[in-house]
């Protein structure tokens, strides 16, 4: 969550790739210790891996399904693999007495990367100058903190995390209370500074769970429940402050009531209810909404190049059909009672203050988060959020005195666990040199092969091909290269240069009904670097015969289907 530094065509792909390595090495560096055949199972934790074990085999079927290129299919199937087992670990640390040594851990390392985020989001807004873009991402909205993160919604949900880690590490005596709340109002304004409106919602997540958890210590569940009036506070300091020093702050807007206050959520949740009644069964696939979303006539289609539904059931009812959905959707919901339900229990008020409701916390803030956006797509927030999830659901713990003492399941299934997490660890290896095979076809080294070359060796990436085909869809003279190349990059995210791109090697292989298709969708994105393109079709001095094809509307009816 912290690296800068990235290489196109992806500016997230480096923080992903050391979040699965990381978590790996924890992981294997954890599962460590000496036979416990005692412990009991974690019984609650069920509920959660029949939802991840469908939905993995949805990601695996999804090729000969729905033509899913591999490499997409392959790459979701490894982070739902991931995700099951950043689970397991957090269910098994707890159940053999571990779980507070271990969670301590992770919240240790949550302020760490708050910390150091705060830090970058005060000089993203109060000095933008000095972001050079490798140590510090420069921020893509002026006077808004964004973190190495480069986006304030995801900024904004790491420091609501760091900030229950931190009144956690304060009631656990890890940290002095009087630091921890100071952190904690500190990564508070730097949340104000995102200016994500999901912050006004984390800060009453906090209150309530101040004004619900009777075992918070007195101190903590007062700073937990002004968490609103702080908010409101620095909120109007910050912009106050912006007044005063005709300074940039770039959220005084955000709950102004010009402009679109669901930056085009309804829009597209209209249009994803209409694909869910045009496919309520089996749906549009996994991982196709943007193919079939991008595909489908919506003439008053929010303009924006959308890749997801932006609401976490939303996205499974249109990918996998209402009765897959829901069944996922219900399964995922017991384990979330289970989670619930463990909280409740009353623990020995003698023993360590147990993990699990300031766990619970972080995942219900991540999955209000997944309500709007789509966090969970990315492996630094879902490997958390998956650990965290397997603390709520594990059996009561055997606890073995301090935090820090060792306690371990059976050596067996550790085994079983520690070779999972080192092929995890291999794999995010082996995605890194697997990267630099597409790294080279967008910032070619000095002396390097020709494109067509290195498109070619692109092609053959396991994980990143689909990168390799836009380049291969947007650069080929040959008409059949760049047909192929577009119909597999298309499953990706559809953009303008690369509609345009398909649209042209369409009519130029004879395929002109299809062509006039996938331009009268291009159409609807009112997108002004597609003006050039539609520019002809509004000149006066054409007639219609001498117009291009994309000028024209297709005589036949297609649907995203008729484009696999």
């Amino acid at each position: 969550m912290l690296v800068a530094f990235n290489m196109p065509p992806s500016a997230t792909y480096f923080n992903q790739a050391l979040a699965m390595l990381g978590w790996g090495g924890w992981m294997v560096l954890s599962a460590t210790g000496v036979p416990d055949r005692s412990a009991p199972r974690p019984r609650d934790a069920s509920a959660a891996f029949p939802a991840l074990a469908l939905l993995l085999g949805a990601a695996l079927l999804a090729p000969i399904w729905t033509g899913l290129p591999w490499a997409l299919a392959l790459s979701n199937a490894a982070l739902l693999a991931a995700a099951g087992l950043a689970a397991t670990f957090g269910a098994d640390t707890r159940r053999v007495g571990k779980g507070s040594y271990v969670f301590t851990a992770f919240c240790i390392a949550l302020v760490l990367a708050g910390m150091f985020s705060c830090a970058i989001g005060i000089v993203q807004v109060y000095a933008p100058g000095l972001s050079d873009g490798d140590w510090i991402a420069r921020t893509s909205v002026d006077g808004r903190a964004v973190g190495n993160l480069r986006q304030p919604n995801h900024l904004c949900s790491l420091l609501l995390w760091a900030i229950v880690a931190v009144i956690w590490l304060g009631e656990a005596r890890v940290m002095r209370r009087g630091i921890a709340l100071s952190l904690a109002a500190l990564m508070l304004f730097v949340v104000v500074l995102s200016g994500s409106r999901s912050g006004v919602v984390g800060a009453v997540m906090l209150a309530l769970w101040g004004l619900l958890d009777s075992r918070l210590k007195r101190p903590s569940r007062v700073a937990l429940l002004l968490a609103p009036v702080a908010y409101g506070l620095f909120w109007l300091g910050a912009s106050a402050w912006a007044q005063h020093s005709q300074h940039v702050f770039g959220g005084a807007g955000r709950f102004s009531g010009g402009g679109d206050i669901s930056s085009s959520r309804f829009g597209i949740w209209s249009n994803t209810f209409d694909l869910i009644r045009a496919y309520p069964w089996v749906g549009v696939g996994f991982g196709e909404f943007n193919f079939a979303w991008s595909l489908t006539e919506f003439p008053d289609r929010p303009v924006a190049f959308f890749d997801h539904t932006h609401n976490l059931p939303l996205q499974f009812a249109v990918e996998l059909g209402l009765p897959l959905a829901t069944l996922v959707l219900a399964l995922l919901g017991w384990a979330l009672w289970c989670a619930v339900r463990n909280c409740r229990r009353r623990a020995d008020q003698t023993q360590p203050i147990s993990p699990q409701r300031a766990a619970l916390v972080m995942v219900l803030l991540v999955l209000v988060h997944s309500l709007l956006e789509y966090p969970l797509w990315y492996a630094y927030f879902l490997l958390p959020a998956a650990f965290a999830f397997g603390v709520c659901l594990g059996s009561q713990p055997v606890w073995g005195g301090s935090p820090g003492e060792r306690t371990s399941v059976p050596q067996r299934h550790f085994g079983l666990f520690q070779a999972a997490s080192l092929a995890l660890m291999l794999g995010a290896a082996f995605s890194l040199y697997d990267y630099l095979r597409v790294v080279v076809i967008f910032a070619p080294p000095d002396n390097a092969a020709p494109l067509n070359e290195r498109i070619t060796v692109g092609q053959r990436s396991v994980f990143f091909s689909h990168h390799a085909d836009y380049a291969a869809a947007t650069t080929s003279a040959d008409p059949a290269i760049a047909l192929q190349a577009a119909q597999r990059a298309a499953h990706y995210l559809l953009d303008t240069r690369l509609m345009k791109a398909w649209a042209n090697a369409l009519q130029a292989t004879g395929d002109t009904e299809r062509a006039k298709y996938v331009a009268q969708r291009l159409k609807e994105f009112r997108n002004i670097q597609s003006e050039g393109y539609f520019a002809p079709c509004n000149d006066p001095a054409l007639k219609d015969v001498e117009k291009p094809y994309q000028c024209f509307a297709p005589l036949r009816k297609f649907t995203f289907e008729d484009f696999r």
